[in-house]
């Protein structure tokens, strides 16, 4: 499950279309996530910076599998090949839309038709080169959250706001078909129960799993089938809620919050799509108030209890979700900030700059940005295996921007998103896994790197041999800089 993050963005179901990958990745996770991270609640329900980050939907990164003093690991490294990279150029570019404050637009995917990209109250699908738009979604207010997870049917879901009320907030529930260009319905949540109110339930974040739309926040959570039909709505009754679902596929894991002796227990529930059966449960220490879901199938969790240092998360459990109760398999901390890893604090799905790779049990994550350019390799990638939770390979990142984990293709080879720096542009990076053989997929131009360093919000997708960049949010042209940034941009061959 591939988010999708931030920068990642991340984690994210197949694509239709060409090469299939993330999320969201994320996820449902650019520049970096300490440039990147806003870690509170905004106006509207939630900031967005981690909503949708770096998704990658071909390509990957190099591991040298070698020993990390005190996590232990080993074994033989690779070659670093530049050979057969793409030289890219720009393609197109959507300039950025007039605005008089910071508007939030969250939201990229590609399909085998269309580039897709979320814009001021409005979602618009693009020839995959970019150009004339083939096709616009009005929306009835701004984007507050766009789930990375993609059906095979190329449906997704966003939430938005109604602006035709007084004090507009993210009510809105709305599952889009990105192939057709159509937003098949809306929806909006509203409490059961003795002493529940009328109003709208206002929503942080929104999912797609198992044909099931997902709807949660801190009023509960509400579900619906891809027909509209309701499924679940939250009781006003009951001292439980769920804060956040995250989908991806057949599955649907929710995140609920009781109240405990006056103090929050999480309990991470994998749930039946269709019912809101709970088919197994895993109870969190007491005391930890947010669980951000980075990965379905394994399931992998991520938690704050303290030393995140902005990250959003101290620590990576691993659960084994196979039984009635859930069972931790392994444990990973982040160590202060050695590790870097974009889970917004208070969010249950959005996690990016992190890869977890079902068939070899292993996640993966960036060390902290800490050289520059000048002193070589920027940052290492470490290999995690999930069922001891040790370090079990590393890797030297390029020299220039730091390498950012951030999706897997096909074959199970990693990719990493190079970032930009002010005078080098962004690169792909692929390797084979078993081999550890570096390979260079696009290099970008120069002409773009300042726009991709001082975007410090966007999302990244790498589909069809082409890399699409997208702000999620509007704002007005900074007085401090000599160049506009685009809401958008298509990169790749002439």
């Amino acid at each position: 499950m591939q988010q999708p993050q931030m920068p990642h963005i991340p984690q994210q179901g197949p694509l239709p279309g060409p090469p299939p990958g993330p999320p969201p990745g994320p996820p449902p996770g650019g520049g970096r996530a300490s440039r990147r991270r806003q870690q509170s609640k905004s106006p509207i329900g939630v900031i967005v910076g981690a909503v949708v980050a770096i998704a990658l939907v071909a390509g990957g990164v190099w591991l040298a599998v070698g020993k990390d003093s005190g996590d232990g690991g080993g074994g033989k490294g690779g070659t670093s090949a530049d050979r057969a990279a793409v030289e890219a150029q720009l393609l197109n570019k959507v300039p950025m839309p007039k605005v008089d404050e910071l508007v939030n637009t969250p939201g990229m995917w590609v399909t085998d038709k269309n580039w897709v990209k979320s814009d001021v109250n409005k979602i618009v699908g693009y020839p995959l080169a970019g150009g004339t738009a083939s096709w616009e979604i009005p929306l009835k207010g701004e984007l507050c959250w766009a789930s990375p997870q993609v059906t095979e049917a190329g449906l997704t879901a966003v939430l938005f706001q109604d602006d035709s009320t007084d004090n507009p907030v993210c009510t809105q529930i709305g599952l889009v078909d990105l192939k057709k260009g159509k937003l098949l319905w809306t929806k909006q949540g509203r409490e059961t129960g003795e002493w529940a109110s009328d109003r709208p339930i206002m929503f942080d974040e929104v999912s797609i799993g198992g044909d099931t739309v997902a709807a949660g926040g801190i009023s509960g959570g509400a579900a619906w089938s891809i027909d509209g039909k309701p499924l679940w709505m939250p009781n006003d009754d009951e001292d439980c809620s769920d804060n956040g679902y995250v989908g991806e596929g057949p599955k649907l894991i929710a995140v609920r919050e009781c109240e405990v002796s006056g103090s929050p227990q999480l309990e991470v529930q994998t749930v039946d799509p269709k019912t809101r059966a709970v088919k197994s449960s895993y109870k969190v220490t007491t005391g930890i108030k947010y669980v951000h879901v980075v990965s379905t199938d394994p399931l992998v969790l991520g938690v704050n209890a303290g030393g995140s240092s902005g990250s959003g998360v101290s620590d990576f459990l691993a659960v084994d979700d196979s039984g009635k109760e859930g069972k931790l398999l392994s444990k990973f901390g982040m160590q202060g900030g050695k590790y870097e890893a974009d889970c917004e604090a208070t969010s249950v799905g959005g996690c990016a700059e992190i890869v977890v790779n079902k068939s070899a049990n292993t996640l993966y994550l960036g060390t902290d940005y800490r050289a520059s350019a000048e002193s070589g390799p920027s940052n290492e990638i470490v290999a995690i295996d999930l069922k001891t939770g040790k370090v079990a390979a590393k890797a030297d990142g390029a020299e220039g921007g730091p390498l950012v984990p951030v999706s897997l293709d096909k074959d199970g080879s990693l990719i990493a998103y190079q970032e930009a720096t002010l005078s080098q542009g962004s690169a792909v990076w692929r390797v084979d896994t078993k081999s550890y053989e570096k390979k260079k997929l696009m290099q970008n131009p120069e002409e773009t790197a300042f726009i991709e360093s001082v975007s410090l919000h966007h999302q990244v997708i790498y589909a069809g041999g082409r890399l699409y960049i997208g702000n999620n949010s509007a704002s007005k042209p900074s007085t401090d800089s000599g160049e506009k940034s685009p809401l958008a941009l298509v990169l790749g061959a002439k």
